[in-house]
């Protein structure tokens, strides 16, 4: 086959740099959106007078029986089909004749690549919200469900102040709130049309710029045609995203290994995400749980890969530019499935309340002492050290705090009174923080619902 850059060379391509350089064995997925920008540029070409009605709707009818083709999987690549560009005008070429010629008139295959990734991007970027909206929601229920059960909450990964399971739960819901904020926010900076832009220099045939973002959906215009060949922020920015919203994926993953753990014992995590040992039948493995942790790494190093790319390269198009697509796709791919199978874990997670309670030690009511001397009047600096004693001598003689004597308690300051007991207990030392964002039941029931608000109004928006 002819090359499209053929004319200039005398000489054949060496096979193996044709290997090299072809693109289509993965930017075939973007079949869809080459042939959305393909027939919006063919109108284009009408509108400006470069061509006729009539062999604009040849080229569409073409561009159609394409679209079907890829549609029922019959569309057939060939030798010579570089890239999905390539491959779209060389099937539309056997299909309609010369006329397929016409339609890459003031077009490079760098503003048409540029067009295609945001386009296939932005279908992405709906996808994914959906993904996000889907496990909040599954948090939000599961926060919901269990309430009223109070564990242990860590720093340090050493038990440190009781707070509600749902408090614990609904942290990362807000975790997932920023990620949704920041992907409406890129949305922005993806829904820019660099169709027009030409190689670099633009489009010298009158095209009507606005007429092809009316029709491809896009919501503004790229300012200047260097950049828009070049720029890859718009990539940068989503790889950024989802390795931020994959490291929030994974911490969650990481705490429910903890909290699924024997040690622990406070999770249950459902059969259907689960795997068994191939030499241990008593082996009941966290494996979904896993494999999102494990794959973080993978997301956070397609953004480092593609930084690596960008950092050196001159203005404008640069074949380099051709790295961007694998790592784009291959973290689409990933959160398209982390996303959903967290969704599952959390929807089907048991809680068990008990455990839970029994592995609660006294020693978390601390600063419930602390906090009752200063409502005494006692500095809490004073306080603080003076139950740091306490504690010590709770421990030798290994007895909860809740179960010190008063009397062993007044041997430390006359300030405690026969009420000191009614602050040692797990459930008042969380309901006691009442402070808005607080793990006290009221604050708690405050940010379910704000957060459940937050959730229902995007979903009324889309």
């Amino acid at each position: 086959m002819t090359q499209l850059w053929g004319g200039r060379f005398s000489g054949q391509t060496d096979p193996l740099m044709r290997q090299f350089q072809d693109s289509i064995y993965f930017d075939v997925r973007l079949w869809e959106a080459d042939l959305d920008g393909s027939m919006a540029y063919a109108r284009g070409l009408a509108r400006a007078g470069i061509i006729s009605e009539e062999e604009a709707d040849v080229l569409q009818d073409g561009l159609d029986e394409i679209r079907a083709e890829f549609a029922q999987n019959r569309f057939e690549l060939k030798a010579g089909d570089e890239d999905i560009h390539t491959a779209v005008e060389r099937r539309l070429g056997e299909l309609v004749g010369e006329v397929a010629g016409k339609l890459h008139t003031g077009r490079s295959r760098n503003d048409q690549a540029a067009t295609d990734t945001r386009l296939w991007l932005k279908r992405q970027i709906v996808r994914l919200r959906a993904q996000v909206v889907m496990l909040q929601q599954a948090i939000l229920a599961k926060a919901d469900e269990y309430f009223n059960v109070i564990m242990p909450g860590y720093t340090h990964l050493q038990q440190a102040q009781p707070v509600r399971f749902a408090h614990w739960l609904l942290s990362y819901g807000w975790m997932l709130q920023r990620d949704k904020e920041r992907l409406d926010d890129l949305t922005r900076r993806v829904d820019v049309l660099p169709l027009g832009s030409g190689a670099l220099a633009g489009n010298p045939l009158g095209i009507d710029r606005p007429f092809l973002a009316e029709a491809l959906g896009f919501a503004a215009l790229s300012a200047n045609s260097m950049d828009a060949v070049g720029d890859r922020d718009y990539l940068l920015e989503f790889l950024s995203w989802a390795a931020i919203t994959q490291v929030h994926l994974s911490r969650l993953a990481e705490d429910l290994i903890l909290y699924s753990s024997r040690e622990f014992g406070f999770v249950a995590i459902a059969d259907a995400y689960s795997t068994g040992s191939s030499l241990m039948p008593q082996k009941k493995n966290a494996d979904s749980l896993e494999l999102i942790r494990g794959k973080t790494g993978r997301v956070a190093g397609h953004l480092t890969s593609l930084l690596t790319t960008l950092k050196g390269l001159p203005s404008t198009y640069n074949k380099d530019l051709q790295e961007d697509k694998e790592p784009l796709f291959d973290t689409v791919d990933t959160l398209m499935l982390t996303l959903p199978i967290t969704t599952g874990v959390v929807s089907t997670l048991t809680v068990d309340a008990s455990k839970i309670y029994d592995s609660m030690d006294s020693a978390m009511l601390a600063t419930e002492l602390a906090d009752y001397l200063v409502t005494k009047g006692m500095p809490f600096r004073q306080a603080h050290h003076l139950v740091g004693e306490i504690v010590r001598k709770a421990i030798e003689l290994d007895q909860p705090l809740f179960s010190f004597p008063l009397a062993a308690y007044q041997q430390f300051s006359p300030l405690f009174d026969r009420d000191v007991h009614q602050w040692l207990t797990f459930n008042r030392a969380a309901d006691r923080r009442t402070s808005p964002g607080g793990t006290g039941e009221s604050s708690v029931r405050e940010q379910l619902e704000s957060l459940r608000a937050l959730v229902g109004e995007k979903e009324d928006d889309e």
